[in-house]
């Protein structure tokens, strides 16, 4: 009989690149070939609460995962594509086993990986272990806006995750901006002009 040899793949995404504030997330996730995990999807096509149910899932069911991110700083520094490349490629280099195959949501991949990469359009919702990559980061980032709600009260963080609402901009033009607003983004940029006339 011949022997299977199953070639560790790790999955990788993003989340948070469409926000006005807080730090971009990635996560990247080699799945155990004989513990497949049921539901695994785009993190966007998920409710809060299944991505919680399947996060600890991935987490004790995984071989492999790891969260990583780039700050609001490196987002304004570098591009909001460099930095979620950038968190990407630090999600991958914390695995700790190595992965002999890296998928990657999108069409572009970190540099600098350990391994070859492939850049797949929409494998979150193709690829089992970039789902969960998905679900992990998204997550991840959900909770630290929660947090930051706390910290920048006024902004409604916890209710749009600093994605660019009617509440969060009628926010931005009351409060002006806070640290963690990304100040390369046009509607904070906008605002923080406005600030200084």
């Amino acid at each position: 009989m011949q022997e299977t040899i199953l070639t560790l793949v790790a999955g990788v995404d993003e989340a948070g690149r469409g926000p006005l504030a807080g730090p971009v997330f990635a996560a990247a996730v080699i799945l155990h070939p004989e513990q497949p995990i049921n539901g695994l999807t785009d993190s966007k096509l998920l409710s809060a609460k299944r991505r919680e149910q399947l996060m600890l899932e991935i987490q004790a069911n995984a071989l492999a995962w790891a969260i990583a991110r780039a700050e609001v700083e490196e987002i304004d520094s570098i591009n909001i594509l460099q930095a979620s490349l950038l968190a990407m490629q630090r999600a991958v280099l914390a695995l700790n086993i190595l992965p002999e195959l890296i998928l990657v949501d999108g069409n572009k991949c970190p540099a600098n990986l350990p391994c070859q990469s492939r850049a797949i359009v929409k494998g979150d919702r193709t690829v089992p272990a970039i789902s969960a990559a998905s679900i992990l980061a998204k997550v991840a980032r959900d909770n630290e806006m929660c947090l930051l709600d706390k910290q920048y009260p006024g902004y409604g963080f916890a209710a749009h995750k600093g994605y660019g609402t009617q509440l969060h901009l009628t926010a931005l033009t009351k409060l002006g901006a806070s640290p963690v607003h990304r100040r390369s983004f046009s509607p904070v940029k906008a605002c923080v002009i406005e600030a200084i006339d």
